[in-house]
């Protein structure tokens, strides 16, 4: 056959393609996430082309600006009626702009900010040949203990490019628990999780841990992923769309005209509950229920403490309302599916954190532990299944963030030679050395073990009353003997610090910048605020409470 009979075939068999409709993006309702990416790209830049010298000011500067921005977008979209009223679909269907998504974000956003300054935090460590230093490697591509290494810390180098990650981060937490398809979800996920794996590998003391850390978290996080992408797949085989609406059309059976190519295999139950129980793995392993727990905490330990802060808040938020949009926007119809499944893992999760944490003796190998038992708490809500399920969750994500950063913020001050000192021995007899180091400690576990008059209890009680409203009323027994057998461990190490005597060589208590102290100071008040008087929040999460599909 000659050339051009073949050319001849293959031009006229093309069909004609029609035009391609340009797409339509709501810049304003995309807000938030855009000043964040922008920042994000920026932040890029000025480690590229601003001399090492004014690198540091200028990223904290940008950072902090570029939250607060992103914040107030939040809340111009809130005031606007995009969180009730005028709650829609954005960006051609990937994005949903409601209660849940602005409500989360908003949080998101809060506990980044008062995150982002324990990353600029550089008085706690002794000047490091006349250089102040901060919780972060000198250089991050450098061996640990080599000759590069050392060169490094002498010239007075600081790792400023965790700024640009955390951006970048915060702005797929962002995107993660308003996807509204499951590409999306993906990607978003993949834009937060890669930055984190970063993050925990850049510690200046322990390196070698922190390394360590990072890549445990890498390689299990890459196996969530997978799952996750593997979910997503068979769940298109059997929507023929990734779109949640269209999902839950199909589980619902109300879907119109479909593709002959697709008629085969949609509405195959199979491929549903394979497909939702992978996705819904991917998302379990990010709040950290067991048994996907098992990275939790060798990564807290290991990762530098500013970024265990961040990570133990904004992930749990993130995820957390990624699955609700999941299970309440996509899967109502399945409800009868998921709940044994979920009501199992929330029982192991909640007894097994509870359970494991009075083994450790490493401050923040229980305080991961601890995470742990909450995030079978928060599961009791989702489990729930009802509106009051959705915005008891919310006001605990909202209480819990901050009292987990103030928490993490408090470890980094108590230090001995070597860094922090993270063993709980140290914190023998704290209370005599540093009263108020100590009782701001105490008022972080009281929380952590819901004792009344603090957020930790309204949160809870919240939780379990619509727990209970669900028809989960066996598991509010179990979660109030977990909440016991935690108030165990948290009242156990008040006791270590208050009536147990100080050693002489015990560690010393840091006197932090303002930063710190502002991190800390916001995490106690919002924790005695939302425990004194938390109806104004619970209004708030309530209205916030309803999903656009």
């Amino acid at each position: 056959m000659s050339t051009t009979a073949v050319h001849s075939l293959w031009t006229t068999a093309a069909e004609p393609i029609g035009k391609i409709p340009s797409p339509e993006i709501e810049y304003g309702q995309l807000a938030p996430v855009l000043i964040v990416v922008g920042a994000a790209i920026v932040s890029v830049l000025v480690e590229a082309f601003v001399p090492r010298k004014g690198r540091y000011h200028t990223q904290v500067f940008l950072t902090v600006v570029a939250l607060a921005a992103s914040f107030a977008a939040v809340v111009g979209l809130a005031a606007a009626g995009h969180g009730t009223t005028k709650a829609g679909i954005a960006a051609m269907g990937a994005i949903a702009v409601d209660g849940p998504a602005l409500f989360l974000q908003g949080t998101i956003l809060l506990a980044s900010v008062v995150a982002v300054f324990t990353f600029a935090e550089r008085r706690l460590d002794p000047a490091d040949h006349g250089h102040k230093v901060d919780s972060f490697a000198a250089e991050a591509a450098a061996v640990p203990g080599s000759e590069q290494e050392q060169a490094a810390v002498k010239a007075g180098f600081t790792t400023t490019e965790v700024f640009p990650l955390v951006l970048f981060a915060i702005a797929g937490m962002l995107v993660f628990p308003a996807a509204n398809d499951l590409l999306t979800l993906f990607v978003a996920l993949e834009v937060f999780s890669l930055p984190l794996y970063l993050l925990c590998a850049v510690a200046r003391r322990k390196r070698l841990m922190s390394q360590e850390a990072a890549v445990k978290y890498f390689l299990l996080g890459a196996f969530s992923s997978a799952f996750l992408l593997f979910g997503i797949a068979l769940l298109y085989g059997y929507a023929g769309s990734v779109s949640y609406a269209t999902i839950a059309s199909v589980v619902d059976g109300s879907v119109g005209s479909v593709a002959p190519a697709l008629a085969d295999t949609m509405g195959n139950d199979a491929l549903l509950l394979i497909g939702f129980a992978m996705v819904l793995m991917g998302l379990l392993f990010k709040v950290g229920a067991v048994p996907f727990h098992m990275w939790t905490p060798d990564v807290y330990q290991g990762a530098p403490t500013p970024v265990t802060g961040f990570m133990a808040a904004a992930t749990k938020v993130a995820a957390f309302g990624a699955m609700l949009r999941l299970l309440y926007v996509v899967l109502p119809g399945l409800t009868w599916d998921w709940r044994p499944v979920m009501w199992a893992v929330a029982i192991v999760t909640m007894l097994g954190g509870a359970i494991v944490a009075i083994t450790q003796t490493d401050i923040k190998r229980l305080l991961a532990y601890s995470s742990i038992a909450h995030a079978g708490f928060i599961l009791a809500g989702v489990i729930a299944a009802t509106p009051s399920g959705v915005s008891s969750v919310l006001f605990y994500l909202l209480s819990y963030s901050f009292v987990t950063i103030g928490a993490f913020a408090v470890v980094t001050l108590v230090r001995d030679a070597g860094g922090e000192a993270t063993h709980l021995s140290k914190w023998a007899g704290l209370g005599r050395r540093s009263p108020l180091v100590a009782a701001v400690f105490a008022v972080f576990l009281l929380a952590f073990a819901g004792i009344p008059l603090t957020s930790g209890f309204s949160g809870k009680f919240a939780v379990f009353t619509a727990a209970a409203e669900g028809g989960a009323g066996a598991l509010v027994v179990v979660g109030v003997v977990s909440s016991a057998i935690a108030a165990f461990f948290y009242i156990r190490v008040i006791v270590l610090m208050f009536f147990s005597e100080p050693k002489s060589d015990g560690p010393t208590v840091a006197v932090p910048s303002p930063l710190t102290m502002a991190t800390i100071g916001v995490g106690v008040a919002v924790t005695l605020v939302l425990g004194v008087a938390p109806q104004y929040f619970l209004d708030l999460a309530g209205q916030a409470g309803v999903f656009v599909r």
